[in-house]
């Protein structure tokens, strides 16, 4: 069987700065694919290439993972919302108890009480503080 080279996995790969969520999810699969070849069934070609695709994951990850420090309770929870993958209902109904009230609370019209962030802190893992 022959070997595909470097060259031909990038040419199919096309890899690039990741500049949108389609993109990532592209790359993101194409990176999943080559983790999931055990290493010995991996060749140093695909190893090359999955190290470069991991690279370019890792930087849109950093680049998008948290909303600027500088961001309201409303922004930071409807960042990690829309990353949760789930709709908003159905992620934040426990914690606020009502659909009209967590609309508000990503509108920014209802503060989010103390309570509120700590169940908010723990469904996303995060400091109860970025709410507050």
């Amino acid at each position: 069987m022959p070997t595909v080279t470097y060259e031909q996995l990038l040419a199919d790969a096309v890899p690039a700065f990741i500049e949108n969520r389609e993109e990532y999810k592209r790359l993101g699969a194409q990176l999943g694919d080559l983790i999931g070849n055990s290493k010995s069934g991996r060749t140093p070609e695909e190893t090359k290439l999955m190290r470069l695709l991991m690279v370019l994951v890792e930087d849109y990850d950093r680049r998008n993972s948290m909303p600027p420090e500088n961001s309201t309770p409303a922004e930071m929870l409807q960042f990690l919302v829309e990353h949760s993958g789930k709709a908003a209902h159905e992620l934040l109904l426990p914690v606020f108890g009502q659909r009209s009230h967590i609309s508000e609370a990503l509108n920014g019209k209802r503060p989010i009480s103390v309570e509120q962030a700590r169940k908010l802190g723990r469904l996303f893992s995060v400091k109860p503080g970025l709410f507050v």
